[in-house]
């Protein structure tokens, strides 16, 4: 493959439009621009987790992640076109259930923090939540594919359980929400 990015800007936005991948100009506040930023950004937030020490299964996990994240990105920027599959979403389930098995049972609610490395799953898995409901609000309106709404779903929940699995490594407890601290 040549070089696709010869010249980083194009000034084809300047006028507050940008090109989807089949052509189209589209407002860069569209919806679908939305959500493929959010997308992004919420890949950027993985890339945050990546930049800690992790071991290597868990680096190799999020590295697998970021490009899923990636085609989700391509597969929105070109209506019709599928890149996430029922088998992507199958992967996910099956390293979140491997994950959760070894962590003890949720009783409360716990507090995202932890780890810089747990920190850091715990806002890309808000980020990842706000993907997910800009993605329903697309939805209402364009198709978006059922492999691309379930892998979105369970990756927050797949964040979630990645901080915990961090925080035990590391020996660094959860912290429980304390219903009682109203003041």
């Amino acid at each position: 493959m040549g070089n696709r990015l010869s010249k980083i800007y194009t000034r084809t936005g300047d006028e507050g439009t940008t090109g989807l991948s089949n052509g189209s100009r589209v407002a860069k506040d569209t919806i679908r621009v939305c959500v493929i930023g959010t997308i992004d950004e919420l890949n950027s937030t993985i890339g945050l987790i990546l930049s800690q020490p992790l071991d290597n299964s868990t680096n190799q996990l999020l590295v697998d992640i970021q490009h899923k994240l990636f085609n989700i990105g391509g597969e929105l920027s070109l209506p019709g076109y599928a890149l996430i599959h029922e088998s992507n979403v199958t992967w996910l389930e099956d390293h979140l259930d491997k994950l959760n098995e070894n962590l003890p049972p949720l009783k409360d609610f716990i507090l995202p923090g932890g780890t810089t490395a747990a920190a850091f799953c715990h806002l890309a898995r808000s980020v990842c939540r706000r993907a997910e409901r800009e993605l329903v609000s697309l939805k209402s309106e364009e198709d978006v594919s059922d492999p691309v709404m379930k892998y979105v779903n369970r990756l927050s929940d797949f964040l979630f359980v990645l901080a915990r699995h961090i925080n035990k490594q590391d020996k660094h407890p959860d912290v429980l929400w304390d219903a009682s601290k109203k003041d």
